[in-house]
C-alpha cells in the first residue's frame, strides 16, 4: 500500500516539475525584452514569477528525489526476500501439500514385458553366474529406451 502511494506521489511530482519548467522563461527570453517583448510575460510581476516558479520547482525536485530514494530502498528490501529469477524460484522446495508424492513409487514391470529375466538359480551347466538377489535394483530401469545403434562409417 505504501509503495502504491509513493508511486502516485512520484508520478504527480514528475508532472508538476515538467509543468513548472515549461512555465518558466528561459535565459533567451530576457534578451527579447529589449526589443519590446518584455511586457507580454508579466503575469506575476517583473521578478515575482521567476522566484515563485523556481522555488516551486526546487521544492518539487526535492520531493521527487526523496521519493525516488524511498522507492529504491523499498525495492531493494523487497527483492532480497523474493527469488530473483525463474530458475531460483524453480529450485525452491515446493510446500508440502500432501496431495502429490515427492517421488514416484517404484514401478513394477508389466506382465508381458519383464525388466530383466534371469534364471532362478545360476546353473553351472549354462556357464552363467548366479543372478543378483531379487532385492537388488536392476542396472537399467524398465522404462529406459534401448540404446541407439552406432552410425555407419562413411564410405571412402
Amino acid at each position: 500500500m505504501l509503495r502504491l502511494i509513493l508511486t502516485c506521489v512520484q508520478v504527480f511530482s514528475a508532472f508538476v516539475i515538467i509543468g513548472l519548467v515549461l512555465l518558466q522563461r528561459g535565459k533567451g527570453a530576457e534578451a527579447g525584452a529589449g526589443f519590446g517583448a518584455g511586457a507580454s510575460g508579466t503575469v506575476f510581476g517583473a521578478r515575482g514569477a521567476t522566484t515563485a516558479l523556481s522555488r516551486a520547482t526546487a521544492v518539487c525536485a526535492a520531493v521527487f528525489m526523496l521519493n525516488s530514494l524511498a522507492l529504491a530502498y523499498m525495492g531493494t528490501r523487497a527483492s532480497s526476500e523474493q527469488p530473483k529469477s525463474l530458475l531460483e524460484e524453480a529450485s525452491r522446495p515446493a510446500p508440502a501439500a500432501g496431495s502429490a508424492p515427492a517421488a514416484p513409487p517404484a514401478s513394477t514391470p508389466a506382465a508381458g514385458n519383464p525388466a530383466a529375466p534371469a534364471p532362478a538359480g545360476g546353473s553351472a551347466a549354462s556357464g552363467a553366474p548366479a543372478s543378483a538377489p531379487a532385492s537388488a535394483p536392476a542396472s537399467t530401469p524398465a522404462s529406459a529406451p534401448p540404446p541407439a545403434p552406432a552410425p555407419a562409417p562413411a564410405p571412402k
